[in-house]
């Protein structure tokens, strides 16, 4: 209805956005059989509770602190399960380190990563964005997902001389 708010979280988030992502993955599982546990419920709450890039180090810190029992395994199982379903990414900024986020319904970004304190700072320019659908329209090129991450030193680094 017009004017209506929708019902927020404390953080104000969409509570609606959550609910419909679960639901969402709630039916991805179904589509492979597999249910919705109690410790791939906690995960995504998890990961869907924290704004930003996570890792799954975090997550099973974050989850035991609680007083969740999640093993380092399950929790690796359910990211992949939750970028499988497409409701987070995986950064991964040239290290063995694998970041997750949101994928926020399609609000698309890239990256800048610092090669000094690995802290990942997201962009969006649609310059950036019209170049790389000119170069595919001049290749005879269909994309299907691109990611750009441009490595470099943050402005705090460089201010400590790192």
């Amino acid at each position: 209805m017009p004017g209506r708010k929708k019902p927020r979280d404390k953080d104000g988030e969409s509570t609606l956005a959550y609910e419909d992502e679960k639901v969402s993955f709630e039916a991805f599982l179904k589509s492979r059989g597999l249910k919705l546990t109690g410790q791939r419920k906690a995960i995504f709450r998890e990961v869907f509770r924290i704004h930003g890039h996570v890792d799954a180090d975090d997550i099973v810190a974050n989850l035991r602190r609680s007083g969740e029992k999640v093993s380092r395994a399950t929790v690796y199982r359910t990211l992949e399960l939750l970028v499988d379903a497409e409701l987070v990414k995986a950064v991964r900024p040239g290290t063995s380190q694998t970041y997750y986020e949101h994928a926020h319904s399609g609000e698309h970004h890239d990256h800048l990563v610092c090669v000094k304190c690995s802290r990942i700072f997201e962009f969006y320019s649609p310059e950036i964005e019209e170049t790389q659908v000119r170069v595919c329209r001049e290749q005879n090129f269909i994309p299907n997902r691109h990611t750009m991450i441009i490595y470099g030193t943050c402005r705090n680094c460089r201010r400590k001389g790192k």
